[in-house]
């Protein structure tokens, strides 16, 4: 029997990134990339530069399906878990139709490390959905994670920060061995997620084994003071 394909939610950042190049390696069938856009913040999707995922998708040779909902309102919540349950709505609906058009979803991979509040409702989405849920990166030290990224041949970029001890200059900085030092000792100062796990920092992949071509940027860095974001000017694939 031939198995049912797989959809991978991807938002062209590290650990989605990650999630699916390790889906690959194992041979699972994704046929499909999964986009949310949130239109503003957000309890359960990463945020910044989104957009890029097209271009990503099409260096991975995947088609995407994009989900733009309407804004969460994520900035002033009540009740976080009621807000993350209505977060999963337009995800799930997308994923439902997704099924329909492939005769079922047989896996979703995630990009999770150690968030139980984004975990848990995608695990309850995937079993409401019949599918596996392939989360390579739950619960491993990120330490190794980050290693292990690296020595694949992941490219980095940081492309968002908001943390004590992160300033503009992490702004465009590539994610190596360098980086990592120096996050290490951030961790020790300032508590800092050595993956930005907490919203430290975000990222997006610019080049990877499952990538057929590199993404180019052209930006510029905006700067309030404590935190800060690149603002793309202009994306290709080289």
């Amino acid at each position: 029997m031939q198995p049912r394909p797989w959809v991978s939610l991807f938002s062209g950042g590290k650990d989605s990134s990650w999630a699916l190049h390790r889906a690959l390696e194992a041979g699972h069938p994704v046929e499909r990339l999964v986009t949310v856009h949130p239109a503003g913040d957000s309890y359960m999707y990463h945020v910044p530069a989104t957009d890029l995922a097209e271009l990503a998708a099409e260096s991975v040779g995947i088609p995407l399906v994009s989900v733009r909902p309407a804004d969460f309102g994520a900035d002033d919540v009540a009740d976080a878990g009621a807000q993350g349950d209505a977060e999963l709505e337009p995800l799930e609906a997308a994923l439902r139709d997704l099924a329909a058009d492939l005769g079922g979803i047989g896996g979703v991979t995630a990009g999770a490390v150690e968030s139980t509040f984004q975990t848990d409702r995608i695990r309850a989405m995937c079993d409401r959905l019949d599918a596996e849920l392939f989360a390579p990166l739950w619960r491993r030290d990120p330490h190794d994670l980050a290693d292990a990224m690296l020595d694949a041949g992941f490219e980095v970029l940081i492309v968002q920060v908001a943390a004590a001890g992160l300033d503009e200059s992490w702004l465009g900085r590539t994610l190596d061995a360098d980086a990592l030092a120096d996050l290490e000792a951030l961790n020790d100062r300032y508590g800092v997620h050595v993956l930005g796990e907490g919203g430290e920092f975000e990222t997006l992949v610019v080049d990877a084994p499952h990538m057929e071509r590199r993404i180019e940027l052209e930006y510029e860095t905006e700067w309030d003071g404590t935190r800060g974001r690149l603002q793309i000017e202009d994306a290709w694939l080289a």
